[in-house]
């Protein structure tokens, strides 16, 4: 894939939930999900991220969820796949493994707890994408690596012709700006924060690798759409309508106020994978999900 492809990358990416029951894959769940998604308007979809709960899958299952997701969106729609670690040699391997997949891209999260250099992180990629021989989607989301990848280090990678887009997850909006000033139009930025969509979109993001889309596909896509149209009457009004289920997906840990409301959609069960909890019944967070279900009248 040549740089000329990064305009796939545009619009609202739904950074989907993986579905448990009983401690296992729900491979059905998973397929409804996908299938809800495209139905709804989504432009791509990314499993295996941080709102998949990656960190708590095996290899095996990152690939049997990617496996799934490619064959239930059967090419309607570009997928990135979360395929990512802290260990360059495991990144590797797990893009190479993407690489039959009928994926658009990996992404590709900084190298956490490491805590490596700029040069570290910028290496780190370049191996991933030149052994893989895989685009990649950058991300970066410093609150959960402690690294910060840096607009011109970004700028680097980017004159890689495999280095196709960046999920920028630090809701600054001068950060946006600088990576846009360096490396230019022909390189997708997407958000990562579903509370700032607007203001990053204004200042020249392409679209977003989203959580709240699970739940409300086409209410994401068309504020991605009308802002990129410049109806920012229309976009704006989406944003604050968007809002409380905004707030509501991070009353408590990703993606278990997410899950909770999949749940009441009939999407999926509200299991989630230990250390994290369950948002259950009768809980604040619980009741503020809930509320933005029924304010989007979802329920």
């Amino acid at each position: 894939m040549l740089r000329s492809a990064a305009i796939m990358f545009s619009g609202a990416f739904t950074a989907l939930a993986t579905p448990f029951r009983n401690g296992a894959l729900d491979k059905e769940a998973l397929k409804k999900l996908v299938e809800a998604q495209i139905k709804g308007g989504i432009d791509g979809l990314v499993p295996c991220g941080t709102t998949g709960e990656s960190p708590t899958l095996s290899h095996a299952e990152q690939i049997e969820v990617i496996t799934v997701v490619a064959e239930a969106a059967s090419g309607r729609v570009p997928l990135i796949a979360g395929a990512g670690s802290n260990s360059t040699a495991e990144a590797i391997e797990m893009a190479s493994a993407c690489k039959d997949l009928g994926v658009a891209a990996t992404l590709q999260v900084m190298p956490y707890y490491n805590k490596p250099s700029q040069q570290g992180m910028r290496d780190h990629i370049l191996r991933v994408v030149e052994a893989s021989g895989v685009p990649a989607v950058l991300y970066n989301v410093p609150s959960r690596t402690v690294v910060d990848l840096q607009p011109a280090t970004v700028a680097e990678l980017a004159k890689h012709e495999l280095v196709v887009a960046i999920k920028e997850a630090t809701g600054d909006m001068n950060r946006a700006i600088e990576i846009r000033e360096q490396v230019g139009h022909d390189f997708a930025l997407l958000s990562g924060d579903d509370f700032t969509l607007l203001p990053f979109l204004s200042v020249g993001g392409n679209g977003v690798i989203s959580v709240g889309s699970n739940i409300v596909p086409g209410l994401f896509a068309r504020l991605c759409e009308a802002a990129a149209n410049g109806r920012y009457d229309e976009a704006r009004d989406l944003q604050f309508k968007l809002q409380p289920l905004n707030r509501a997906m991070f009353c408590a840990s990703n993606p278990g106020p997410l899950k909770a409301g999949l749940a009441k959609l009939g999407i999926m069960t509200d299991e989630v994978r230990s250390p994290l909890q369950a948002v259950t019944e009768g809980t604040a967070a619980h009741t503020q999900v809930m509320d933005a279900l029924r304010a989007l009248e979802l329920v």
